[in-house]
Parts: C-alpha cells; structure tokens; sequence
C-alpha cells in the first residue's frame, strides 16, 4: 500500500510539473497570434477560477468539500496565492523578449534562491552540501544559456523579468506549502488562484483596459512606458482559443496534481520529480517553436537537474543507522 501511494504521489507530481513545463510554450504561440500579456493571463485566471468553483461546487455536493477554513487561513492563502500571479506576468512578460528554453532555465533558479531564502528566515548557514548544489545550478545556468559562447540573444529585458518571476516563484513556495495544509487540494489551490486573480486584474486594467478605454484618465505610458501599454482593445476570443489550454495547464491542473503528490513523495522526491519541467519546458519549445537549444544547453540543463538530485538524494535514500 505504502509504494501505491508513493507511485501516485511521483505520477501526480511529474503529470503536474510536466503541464507547468508545456505553459510557456502555448503563451508563446499565443503572443504569435497577437494576443498581449493581459489577454493571456486574464484568460488563464478567469477560466482558472470558473473551472475551480465548479470542481469545488461538485465536490461540496458530493460532501467532500466541507472542511472549514482555521482563523485567517483564507486570506493568506489568497495573500500568498498573489505570489502566483505574479510568477505568471513576469514569466509571460520574460517571453516576450527571450526564448522560451532560456526562460525556464531561468525559473529554475528557484533551487538556489530557496535555499538563500531558508537560510535568511531560519538564521542558519546553508550546509556544505546546499553550497555545493548552489554552485553546480549556476554553472549549469551559465551553461544553459551559454553565456561564455554568446551564440544566443540574451535580451537583457527577458532576464531580468525571467529572474523576477524565479524570486516570485520562490516566495510561492515557501508561503503556500504551509499554509492550510489540512485543505483540499482543490480549495486550496481557488483561494491561491483568486488572489493571483487580483493581481492580474490590475495589472489587465492599467496596462490595456484602461489605457484604451479610458485614455485620458492617466498618462499610462508615462508612468508604465511603451513596452507594458497596449492600446487596441481586449480580445475576448482567447478565451475560446488558447485560455482553455492556458487555465488547465496553468491554474488547475499543476496546482491540484502537486497538491495531491508532495504529501505522498515528501519533499525531497518531490523536489526531484518536478525537476521534470525543465526539460518537458524545453523539448516543447524545441519541438513546436523550433528554438535553437545547443549542446552546451543540454548539458547546461543536465547540470542543473544533477544539483537538483544531489541537493535532495539523502531525504530520499536516508542512511541507515548501524548498530554497534
């Protein structure tokens, strides 16, 4: 029974980061259609939340949802669920001006950032091992984005918004994973999603609703400049065409799957698991965007899930204690 679960948890977490890894290429397909950074998040948290208020709504019928919310859990979840939101904007902006494979290599600095962040909050010094696994992420980063060979066009917009949206991401982790754990997954993940919702609604409103809508209300492109302000009308279509594969793929499915797998893997496993993304991320981009990914990237990447592996192989193979 024990390896039943164990076996769902690693399929439900490498199904859910898999999904994380495919988002970026639909956004970038998306953006090839001429829909704006608004039109794709709006469409991926509206439809998001429209399809978890009916899971939740089904699951409430079915009596599997009544578990009450404790003191303030539910504004935090949406607190920290705003961290989400985030992620998404700076992540989708990151694409607009760097390849997709870069982006998520990028994202990836989650596994350094992490345990800068642990280290700060719990007052300790990261341990020679996390030193080490630090190291190995940034040397696999330089190679993945093969800045000693300079053959790529690192714009230096898209590495900075990419690296916004891994801060972001870390912050997500560590405020959600110990919040309201005794939740369903599926409740859970519509009060992280809602508050992310909000974000993205003003971020809708400032950089296209309002500046077509209500141009004379304030200088838009004064205050955001000409790369956020997008003056043509919002285009609802998306919601028909790339928001569903954005929602599900984005907002629903990964949540609720990773929600459902780290409690069954523990968080070592886990962690090494949803590494899966990098490469699903980058293969999909390969495959339907036609990048260019050079060998130093691929072994840049290696690199990089290599540290992952390292950083996480005791929690998973824990030594066994001898008797004297």
């Amino acid at each position: 029974m024990q390896n039943n679960n164990l076996l769902k948890g690693v399929l439900f977490v490498g199904l859910g980061a898999s999904f994380y890894g495919m988002l970026a290429t639909f956004v970038k397909l998306a953006y090839g259609e001429g829909y704006s950074t608004a039109e794709v998040t709006a469409s991926q948290f509206v439809l998001g939340i429209l399809i978890l208020l009916v899971i939740n709504g089904f699951m409430y019928i079915k009596g599997k949802n009544n578990v009450p919310f404790l003191g303030n859990d539910r504004i935090k979840l949406m607190v920290a669920g705003s961290s989400l939101g985030l992620t998404s904007l700076f992540y989708y902006i990151a694409v607009q001006y760097i390849n997709v494979s870069i982006a998520i290599v990028l994202l990836m600095q989650t596994v350094w950032l992490s345990i800068l962040v642990e280290a700060i909050f719990t007052k300790t010094f990261p341990t020679v091992k996390k030193l080490i696994a630090m190291v190995i992420v940034l040397i696999g980063t330089a190679m993945a984005t093969n800045l000693i060979g300079q053959n790529i066009d690192l714009d230096w917009r898209g590495v900075f918004w990419g690296f916004l949206a891994a801060c972001s991401f870390t912050t997500t982790m560590f405020t959600a994973n110990g919040i309201a754990n005794y939740l369903p997954p599926y409740k859970k993940t519509l009060f992280m999603v809602l508050g992310g919702g909000i974000l993205v609604s003003i971020f809708c409103l400032i950089t296209q609703i309002g500046p077509y809508y209500f141009p004379n209300f304030v200088d838009y492109k004064t205050i955001l400049g000409n790369d956020f302000v997008v003056e043509k009308a919002f285009d609802t279509s998306i919601f028909f065409t790339w928001g569903i594969a954005l929602s599900l793929f984005g907002t629903v499915l990964p949540p609720v799957l990773l929600n459902l797998g780290f409690p069954k893997t523990g968080l070592g496993l886990g962690s090494i698991v949803s590494s899966i993304e990098l490469p699903v991320s980058v293969m999909m981009a390969f495959i339907l965007l036609s990048e260019q990914v050079l060998l130093i990237q691929w072994a840049g990447i290696v690199v990089i899930l290599f540290a992952i592996v390292y950083m996480n192989f005791d929690q998973v193979f824990p030594k066994k204690s001898t008797q004297s």
